[in-house]
């Protein structure tokens, strides 16, 4: 036989298998342990992440990149007050700011504020890592074919990098502060989330670090985990209305069950 004829021979087999291996999986797909697969997908929450501190460990940097962007302002703010504002939206978290240091910041110097924060911030992007099971949690949740998007108050130009780090897939939403118009603590960024998964928001799972994603996640009527990974105290979490309070993503991974993720899902 020539080696063009063994080469039409092996594509007739391949095509001939083909539809031997869709009957298979229809097969799969009707059969009782198919269809308790497909029903345990569909009883399985959506998730929906914060980022920062949440998947990947950035918080202290943006602190660091806020104390640089108030200091270049003239504005001098302890480290620990500026953490506790982490989370929330840059809007916000400034006339925060000017209640605490009883000095007023106009539209103009809060815009020049931000500004000099996406660049403190770009400066420490090379020391940002993903949280210890962020990557294998994301992962876990696709092979499982449960609903998943990130919703950050970041804008995209700062959330970029460290997307890129998740190793996320295509189908996975993502939505930033560019997108909505208000952020943290308002519920926009998680209920925008919730309809790019096509799923109610009632039925979703906030997962968040702050005290801020535990707030959004109440306003929008979805139930709110915390993880410890961004420096809030589990008290705080749970008085701001986490269900349940984690370490950190790897944590989160090994007691899915506890929100009805089930293996076989």
């Amino acid at each position: 036989m020539s080696s063009r004829t063994a080469r039409v021979t092996g594509g007739g087999e391949q095509a001939q298998a083909r539809p031997e291996l869709r009957r298979e999986e229809n097969m799969e797909r009707r059969s009782p342990r198919g269809r308790a697969r497909k029903a345990a997908v569909a009883r399985a929450p959506a998730f929906l992440f914060d980022l920062d501190g949440t998947l990947v460990d950035s918080v202290y940097q943006h602190v660091l990149a806020w104390r640089e962007a108030l200091e270049r302002g003239g504005i001098e703010l302890s480290v620990w007050r500026i953490h506790r504002r982490i989370g929330m939206s840059g809007g916000l978290f400034i006339n925060a700011l000017s209640r605490e240091t009883g000095r007023p910041i106009g539209a103009e110097k809060a815009r020049r504020l931000q500004e000099f924060h996406a660049h403190a911030f770009r400066k420490r992007e090379n020391d940002v890592r993903p949280l210890p099971g962020a990557r294998e949690l994301v992962a876990h949740l696709s092979r499982l074919s449960i609903s998943h998007a990130i919703a950050t108050s970041g804008r995209m130009d700062g959330a970029r990098r460290p997307l890129e780090m998740l190793h996320l897939g295509s189908d996975v939403p993502v939505v930033t502060r560019d997108q909505v118009e208000y952020a943290k603590p308002d519920p926009d960024l998680f209920l925008a989330a919730a309809a790019r998964l096509d799923v109610p928001i009632e039925t979703a799972v906030v997962v968040g670090d702050s005290v801020w994603d535990m707030l959004a996640a109440r306003r929008a009527r979805a139930l709110g985990v915390g993880l410890l990974s961004g420096g809030y105290g589990q008290d705080e979490l749970e008085r701001a209305g986490a269900y349940r309070v984690y370490q950190d993503p790897a944590d989160l991974l090994r007691h899915l069950d506890e929100l009805g993720v089930r293996a076989s899902a």
